[in-house]
C-alpha cells in the first residue's frame, strides 16, 4: 500500500499501543471519530474498559501492526518505546511496509531518531508526536501534538492526531517534537518554583496570597504558574492546589522530563543552570513523599524545608 493511498482509506483501522492514563482517553477519543481501534497494552486490565467500548484486543505489538498500518504509541519512558518498537515482540517484527507509526511519549530526542532509522529499514515511517495538556486535555480531545518527521508525512498523521488534540504542530524533522515537549517543560518547571518561592515570600511579608496574585498578574511577573495553575491552596478553584495536589502532572512526570532536557543540555553542551537545579529539586520531592502529588506541590515542599 503507497503512503499516498494510506491518508485516502480514512476510517480503516488504527493500532494503539500504551493504554495508561493518557492513552486510554486518547484511544477513546479515536473509537470516537468513527476509527476501528485494535489496541494491546502490557496490562491487560488497562486494555478492559477500551474493550467494551469496541476496540479489539490484541496480546502484543507485534500483533497490532499485523493488522493496522497506522499506529499510535503512548509510553512511559525511552526504554519502553525501544521495547515496543524493536523487541522480540515489537512493532517493527511485524510492521507492514508504508505504516505509519505515531509516537506520542515523551522520551529522548535521539531514541526517537534511532526509532525513525530502525522503521525506515522496515519501509515504515516514524514521528514522534509528543503531548502537552495532560489527562484533562486527553479526555476532552484539547491536547497539544508536537509533532516531528518528514513532513510529506504530516498530513496523514494530521488527520489521526486532530481527533485528540486542538492543536497539531509540525516542528521539524524527527526529534524536534521531543525538543519542544522537552524546552516547554524545563520552562515550565522553574516558571513554577518561581512562583511558589515568590509566593511563599509574600505571605510571609504579610501578603495576603490572593491580593499577591492579583498582583502579580496585572504585572510582568505574571506568567501560567501564576494566572492559571497557582500552586498556593485556597488561590483557585479546579487546579490542584485547590485538592491536596491531586491529579494534574505528577512530580514525578516533571523530574522525568527535567532528566531528558538534562541529558540533552549535556549531549549539546548548553549551559542550563536553573533547569539543572529544577531537576535536582523535583527529584528530591521524589524521594520526600511527593513523588505521586501533582508538580506544583513544590509550594508545600518550600514550605516543609523551611519548617525544620
Amino acid at each position: 500500500m503507497s503512503i499516498s493511498s494510506r491518508s485516502m482509506a480514512s476510517k480503516t483501522q488504527v493500532g494503539f499501543v500504551g493504554l495508561g492514563n493518557m492513552g486510554s482517553p486518547m484511544a477513546k477519543n479515536l473509537l470516537k471519530h468513527g476509527y476501528p481501534v485494535i489496541a494491546t497494552d502490557v496490562f491487560p486490565e488497562s486494555c478492559k474498559e477500551l474493550q467494551e467500548l469496541g476496540a479489539q484486543i490484541l496480546d502484543s505489538p507485534a500483533e497490532v501492526a499485523d493488522k493496522a498500518d497506522r499506529i499510535i504509541t503512548m509510553l512511559p519512558s525511552s526504554p519502553n518505546v525501544i521495547e515496543v518498537y524493536t523487541g522480540p515482540n515489537g512493532i517493527l517484527k511485524k510492521v507492514k511496509k508504508g505504516s505509519l507509526l505515531i509516537d506520542s511519549s515523551t522520551i529522548d530526542p535521539a531514541v526517537s531518531k534511532e526509532m525513525a532509522l530502525a522503521a525506515e529499514k522496515m519501509g515504515a515511517v516514524f514521528m514522534d508526536a509528543p503531548v502537552s495538556g495532560g489527562v484533562g486535555a486527553a479526555s476532552s480531545g484539547k491536547l497539544t501534538f508536537m509533532v516531528g518527521g518528514v513532513e510529506e508525512e504530516f498530513t496523514a498523521a494530521k488527520e489521526l492526531l486532530s481527533c485528540m488534540g486542538a492543536n497539531v504542530v509540525y516542528c521539524g524533522q524527527v526529534g524536534t517534537g521531543q525538543a519542544a515537549k522537552i524546552c516547554n517543560n524545563m520552562l515550565l518547571a522553574i516558571g513554577m518554583i518561581g512562583t511558589a518561592e515568590t509566593m511563599n515570600l509574600g505571605i510571609r511579608l504579610g501578603l495576603d496570597p490572593k491580593l499577591l496574585t492579583k498582583i502579580l498578574n496585572m504585572s510582568s511577573g505574571r506568567c501560567w504558574s501564576s494566572d492559571t495553575y497557582n500552586p498556593v491552596p485556597g488561590v483557585m478553584e479546579g487546579v490542584p492546589s485547590a485538592n491536596n495536589y491531586q491529579g494534574g502532572f505528577g512530580t514525578t512526570l516533571m523530574a522525568k522530563d527535567l532528566g531528558l532536557a538534562q541529558n540533552t543540555a549535556t549531549n549539546t553542551k548548553t549551559p542550563i543552570l536553573l533547569g539543572s537545579l529544577a531537576h535536582q529539586i523535583f527529584r528530591m520531592m521524589c524521594a520526600r513523599g511527593y513523588a505521586g502529588k501533582d508538580f506544583s506541590s513544590v509550594f508545600q515542599f518550600l514550605r516543609e524545608e523551611e519548617g525544620q
